[in-house]
């Protein structure tokens, strides 16, 4: 995949009616995450198949994207 983010949510509310939380009385091993892929169609397409293998109790979701800027942030030099 060209790029990549993962984001875990503090809170969440699902098909089961329950609003799910990480306060530390009520920590939830069930918090929400959501996984954003960036690649082409074809390889999102066929990458597909391995998601959906993955995930037993979720939605996932293909949506177009725009890019409008993207750029390599350079590294710094040590010395």
């Amino acid at each position: 995949m060209a790029g990549a983010l993962v984001l875990r949510g503090p809170m969440g509310f699902g098909a089961g009616s329950q609003i799910h939380t990480a306060k530390i009385l009520q920590l939830s091993m069930d918090l929400p995450v959501v996984i954003e892929i960036i690649d082409t169609k074809e390889k999102v397409d066929a990458f597909l198949p391995t998601v959906s293998s993955m995930v037993n109790g979720g939605l996932v979701t293909v949506q177009p994207v725009t890019i409008v800027h993207a750029a390599v942030a350079e590294k710094k030099r040590q010395g």
